[in-house]
Order: C-alpha cells, then structure tokens, then sequence
C-alpha cells in the first residue's frame, strides 16, 4: 500500500462579529469567509476562513504580544509553544495577504501579529487517502481587534461577513461545519468543553476533545 501523504501544518482565523452588547443568538453572529478559486486543485468553489501553511519564517516574526498562557495550555503539550507561536503567527500573516485586515501592526509594511488576540478553537487533520493533506489549526479572533479595510489578493474571492446559518448553507466541507458549531457553542454563552480533534477514520468523520482545561482557574 501507498504510504499516506505526511499532512503539512497550517493555520486559519476565524473572525467573528458580534452586535453590540453581545447575543445569545446564532443568527447574529458574523464570520468572515470567502470561496477559494475554480483553478484551486484543493477544495475548488469552497467557502473557507481566511488561512494557509505555516512558513518556517514565520518563526523569525517579530511580534506585539505572545499567546495568552491559557492558549498555550489548550495545545495540551502537542506542540512546542515555538511551534504554537508560528502557528499563530500563520494565521494572522494569511489573513492579512489573503483579506487585508491586520491583527496587530503593520510598521514599515512589516506585520507584527498579536497574537493575545488569538483563541485555539479547533484543530483539523485532512484524511490519510488523499493527496495533498494539512494538519489545520483554527484560532478565533474577535472584529473589534482587527484593522484595515477588506479586499482581496486573489486567493480567497467574494469575501463577506455571512451570519452562521448562512455559511452553513454555502459550500463547504464538514470540517468547517464542525468549526462554526464550536464558534456558536462558545459565542453563545457555554462552558468550554475542550478543544475538539477533528479527524477520519476509514472515510468517516471523527471528533473527540481534548485538552479541557480548567477555565476557572485564573
């Protein structure tokens, strides 16, 4: 047998808006999306979050603040917290080339992400059978800590602020369906449950959480 194609790690960013005061509504709540091109050979006319491959420079990026220690613990000791750092740091840089909004500073047209404004909510790894495999993280960030104004590089079209029941209804894959229940479970007022895994096996889908801190703490 083939032996499975090694998943490369990446990061997205999910941001949200919210309406003044907060909602307990999903309805209400905002995500930023855009569908990935017809040429794209992965996942073609999806609807996507804003994100992409960790670079190793993404190790050498200055920063205006660390990941929060809770952030950190909610990796459950998976990854080095360099490693998180760069994930991190992925995130924002993709999202910034991809939608122009800046999560931290741009000095000198150097992005320095902060990365306090960052919550690990999802990690996501593409199925051993196919071809081109990523080993996903998705942090969520709220609108209120984002700057610039919205456009588009070309890698992410028609990008929009779409209600949750909305991008449901757009085409996308089940693990971004996974992602914004837990986006709408957080948002909505629940206790954390951990950091949900999701996975495949044998052609199904699989989720489990892990790394369920203790949120009363601190």
């Amino acid at each position: 047998m083939k032996r499975p194609t090694v998943p490369r790690d990446a990061a997205s960013l999910v941001i949200v808006r919210e309406p003044p005061g907060g909602s307990a509504e999903a309805g209400d709540i905002e995500v930023l999306m855009g569908r990935r091109p017809t040429r794209d050979r992965f996942m073609p006319d999806v609807w996507v979050f804003p994100g992409g491959r960790v670079d190793a420079s993404d190790a050498r990026v200055p920063l205006r603040s660390e990941l929060p220690a809770r952030e950190l613990g909610r990796f459950a000791g998976r990854v080095s917290a360099q490693r998180a750092r760069m994930l991190g740091v992925a995130a924002i840089r993709e999202t910034h080339e991809e939608t122009g909004l800046i999560v931290g500073d741009l000095e000198d047209d150097e992005l320095r992400p902060d990365l306090s404004a960052l919550e690990l909510v999802a990690r996501a790894i593409t199925p051993s059978e196919s071809q081109i495999r990523y080993h996903a993280r998705f942090f969520l960030a709220r609108a209120e800590q984002v700057k610039g104004s919205l456009r588009s590089n070309g890698e992410l079209l028609d990008l929009a602020w779409l209600p949750i029941p909305r991008a449901r209804a757009l085409p996308i894959i089940d693990v971004t369906q996974h992602v914004l229940s837990e986006v709408e479970h957080r948002l909505t007022g629940n206790a954390f449950r951990g950091v949900p895994l999701i996975h495949y096996r044998r052609g199904a889908i699989r989720l489990r959480y892990e790394s369920a801190a203790d949120e009363q703490a601190g």
